[in-house]
């Protein structure tokens, strides 16, 4: 105690005699400063950008400008295969292969029709929104390997995967969506929480008419009588027998198709899915219904 004492007088004695505290004796901890060197680098204060000029004042011309005279990349000709490029509709490729794996590994039920909205759910079918994807090309890789018979509906496919699929009795049917509908059918769990009723599928563009209506496409505006002549024509040229449909097994699963201005099995244009109450909600206005039936 005696100590303690000593020390907390020593410490009272100190203070009455220090000056107070103000910004004149204000003083740095020790070693809180470090000396200043000098600048070691060759460059030192230009930092390598020189002295004068466009590279010293950061003004140096855009990329690719040549001086004033005519640019290389206006200077070259033109192609017009890459016309209007950005605005082609692209159609990210499934093989015959991948989709047989599809359905060895259960991802697909052949017991169902096949769609774009089920090729997508599997998630082995990888595609970019923004990209103009317009649905599934079916290629012909693994052709020889296919033995499933389906119902498919894709957006387009060549002469020999049509072959393939109607040599082992299944059918295909060639199909056009536009963007509304492709943002629906490739993802429904992120359409249908929005509530937006079901968009009505509009007609294919000037361009795509001519694919879509031809029965060898197997269009899904064709004829249904030229699309069976089609199929005999094609089963004589691959050699191949062509199974009776009417006498199959799966005769009513093979038969069904959608509306021309239908993209869900099911369900019509015009219906709202509200998934949080479970129930669809159908238009009863009479304008609407005669837009949406129209």
């Amino acid at each position: 105690m005696a100590a303690s004492g000593k020390g907390s007088d020593y410490a009272l004695r100190l203070l009455r005699n220090y000056p107070r505290v103000s910004l004149g004796n204000l003083k740095d901890m020790p070693n809180s400063r470090k000396n200043k060197r000098g600048l070691r680098s060759k460059l030192k204060g230009s930092h390598g950008r020189g002295n004068k000029g466009q590279g010293h004042r950061g003004t140096l011309p855009r990329i690719g400008f040549e001086g004033g005279q005519t640019p290389l990349y206006i200077r070259v000709p033109k192609e017009p295969y890459y016309a209007q490029h950005h605005l082609r509709r692209q159609y990210p490729p499934v093989s015959l292969l991948q989709l047989q794996r599809m359905i060895d590994l259960g991802r697909l039920d052949v017991n169902e029709p096949i769609d774009l909205t089920r090729i997508c759910n599997t998630g082995l079918y990888k595609y970019k929104d923004c990209d103009n994807f317009y649905g599934v090309n079916l290629t012909d890789e693994g052709v020889d390997l296919f033995v499933s018979q389906i119902n498919i509906e894709v957006q387009h496919a060549s002469e020999i995967v049509i072959a393939a699929i109607e040599r082992v009795g299944g059918v295909i049917t060639t199909r056009y969506f536009d963007p509304v509908c492709i943002e629906a059918l490739s993802n429904p769990l992120r359409f249908f929480p929005k509530l937006f009723p079901i968009p009505k599928c509009k007609l294919p563009p000037q361009d795509a008419i001519e694919y879509y209506t031809d029965a060898k496409n197997r269009g899904y505006l064709a004829d249904p009588e030229k699309v069976a002549e089609a199929r005999l024509e094609l089963s004589q040229k691959y050699g191949y027998v062509l199974p009776d449909l009417t006498k199959d097994p799966k005769f009513e699963l093979l038969k069904r198709r959608k509306d021309a201005k239908q993209i869900f099995f099911g369900l019509q244009p015009g219906w709202i899915v509200d998934m949080g109450k479970k129930c669809v909600l159908k238009p009863t206005d009479k304008d609407l219904k005669e837009y949406y039936e129209s």
